[in-house]
């Protein structure tokens, strides 16, 4: 068996740490670990109230109350009582998410809070851990197959931040200077590969 000269040898244990080093480096960006990795999360979402908030209308002659002295011409329409404030949280948009790069499912949920705050929450979420996957806002249409997994990239977005986890219940919270009715969808957005995971249209 021929022998390697020292210039071979070193030429091999370069090569070797040379492709150690791309190896690591491809590694560190795809993360491929990610795809056996499940995060579950389990916020509350809010519950809307099943209790009936209408006023209840005044029983004649409670309280001792006398009849108003009739007065001559028509009658005076009374006075429409003003809707009461809703007692819980309201639903006011809703969607499901199909997949895009990855399979995806789950219901997106936006709620108004009766402190007037809104809230989004992903329920029942079920898709693949991903490097760097934020929660959009978007304008972008949602378009099933491949032909929307960048679509979102070409629209205005709002971002709600970083997935808490690929799997469950979550909640994010819509700053109060962004308005609901101006946003058409929700999009799952890999920010390392822009591509969207999976996206629900509002409505």
């Amino acid at each position: 068996m021929p022998k390697l000269n020292l210039k071979s040898r070193k030429t091999i244990i370069a090569l070797s740490i040379g492709a150690a080093a791309l190896l690591v480096a491809v590694a560190s960006i795809f993360q491929p670990w990610l795809l056996f990795v499940n995060n579950e999360v389990k916020d509350t979402i809010p519950t809307i109230s099943k209790e009936d908030t209408a006023a209840k209308p005044k029983s004649e002659g409670d309280g001792g109350s006398t009849q108003a002295p009739a007065t001559e011409g028509p009658a005076a329409e009374p006075a429409p009582e003003p809707a009461p404030e809703p007692a819980g949280p309201v639903l006011v948009a809703q969607g499901s998410l199909i997949s895009h790069e990855h399979p995806t499912s789950g219901q997106v949920l936006v709620y108004r809070l009766p402190d007037g705050s809104t809230q989004l929450a992903l329920q029942g979420l079920q898709t693949t851990t991903g490097p760097d996957v934020h929660v959009w806002l978007s304008q972008a249409p949602v378009i099933e197959g491949t032909a929307g997994w960048y679509t979102a990239r070409d629209y205005a977005h709002y971002d709600l931040g970083m997935i808490k986890g690929n799997q469950g219940d979550q909640v994010y919270t819509v700053p109060a200077d962004v308005n609901i009715t101006d946003w058409s969808s929700v999009t799952l957005w890999c920010e390392a590969f822009a591509v969207s995971f999976g996206a629900a249209t509002l409505a």
